[in-house]
């Protein structure tokens, strides 16, 4: 059930939220959005696939 809701959540934040990679975005430089952005795809990639 868990991988499941995670699963979709990766495919909806494919559709709406931007992507970082192809905006070209320095992690030094980055903003506290955008880290957050980042750091929430991380986190729903990750337990998607496990």
């Amino acid at each position: 059930m868990k991988k499941q809701v995670f699963k979709l959540l990766a495919k909806t934040n494919k559709i709406l939220l931007p992507s970082m990679g192809k905006q070209e975005v320095d992690m030094s430089k980055a903003k506290k959005w955008q880290m957050a952005l980042i750091g929430w795809r991380y986190f729903v990639t990750k337990n998607s696939l496990d």
